[in-house]
């Protein structure tokens, strides 16, 4: 386990070094793109659906066996999920890893892949790391960076929070608060 996040380590470095990295990234103000993805227990979810009903928050996790990503998804369990639920607001952690690979992950809120990274990459959050391909099971090597998006109903973003890696986690409170209050 060592390895992986030391490649995950260095991939990271090599991009920031090339610059202009997080000025591409998804920010505050921009449209949430309306991607598919794939629950692991439901199957093809629609993002648009979900804003339908509430608003959408998504936390981007490496793969299952990552012990900070599982780490950080079993606190959101505890904390960050009932504040979201008292919102009517969606919890979706998102991976590039295959549904089946992921199941390991799942809480009481959608666990769902990007396995083509479509979602990833029209947020520019994801990073080549080689090797990953192995470990996610898609023949792709890109990974997401530890991130939290929250879009409102209408699919405005409130809050796009980066970080290099899951070990230091994004506090619950930032994320809940970006959530907007529900109108009836």
């Amino acid at each position: 386990m060592t390895t992986d996040l030391r490649v995950d380590s260095q991939a990271f470095a090599r991009i920031v070094e090339r610059g202009a990295l997080w000025s591409r990234m998804a920010r505050a103000g921009d449209r949430l793109p309306i991607q598919p993805l794939i629950e692991v227990d439901l199957g093809p979810i629609h993002l648009d659906r979900l804003l339908d009903t509430g608003p959408v928050v998504l936390l981007f996790v490496r793969y299952a066996s990552s012990p900070a990503c599982a780490a950080a998804l079993r606190g959101y369990a505890t904390t960050l999920a009932p504040a979201l639920a008292e919102r009517d607001a969606h919890l979706v952690a998102v991976s590039p890893q295959l549904p089946e690979r992921l199941r390991p992950l799942k809480q009481d809120f959608l666990v769902a892949s990007d396995p083509r990274h479509t979602l990833i990459d029209a947020l520019n959050l994801g990073f080549t790391s080689p090797g990953a391909d192995v470990i996610l099971g898609t023949h792709r090597s890109v990974l997401p960076f530890a991130a939290a998006v929250v879009a409102d109903r209408t699919g405005r973003i409130r809050l796009a929070e980066v970080r290099p890696d899951w070990s230091d986690p994004i506090p619950p409170r930032h994320i809940s608060e970006a959530v907007p209050a529900v109108v009836p």
